[in-house]
């Protein structure tokens, strides 16, 4: 993703913005899970959608130093979120168009690590990505996540070609 051209981008599967100007927003868990449990993506906090075309564009985050320690502290929570799965160079401060943006960026989880959930029931707290909506699985696909993550390496590889 370039940022310097922010404003040619919409919200799509693998793009979430949030203003995030009152602090991090509680919904980042949600589409943490879907982006990690799907193909990945990139949530971007202080950043706004334009209600008439939906691009995006940054808005002036009053504090980014103080949204990312509160990230990390919360994501290393497992009452908040069952893993995490970043390194700390996935969530950077970046400058756009004059203003400090956080950009974190979710790889998709090993099948070993899936589903990666929010709260404490991976059944209730498990979350896909479609478009740009976070949607909740369901149980029956939350199970087939499990059993999928306990199979042997070599017969994944097998079962995802």
């Amino acid at each position: 993703m370039q940022l310097s051209i922010l404003n040619k981008y919409k919200e799509n599967t693998r793009i979430e913005a949030k203003q995030a100007i009152g602090g991090l927003p509680h919904s980042i868990w949600e589409t943490y899970s879907a982006f990690a449990n799907t193909s990945g993506g990139v949530i971007l906090l202080g950043v706004a959608e334009n209600k008439k075309d939906k691009t995006l564009y940054p808005v002036a985050l009053p504090d980014p130093s103080r949204l990312v320690a509160q990230f990390w502290e919360l994501i290393n929570d497992k009452k908040i979120v069952s893993a995490n799965i970043l390194k700390k160079s996935d969530v950077t401060i970046e400058c756009v168009e004059g203003k400090e943006i956080v950009v974190i960026c979710v790889r998709k989880a090993k099948r070993c690590e899936r589903p990666i959930y929010i709260g404490n029931n991976a059944k209730t707290g498990s979350y896909y990505r479609d478009g740009e909506a976070d949607l909740r699985f369901t149980e029956e696909q939350v199970l087939q996540l499990i059993e999928e993550s306990k199979l042997p390496k070599a017969v994944r590889s097998k079962k995802i070609k």
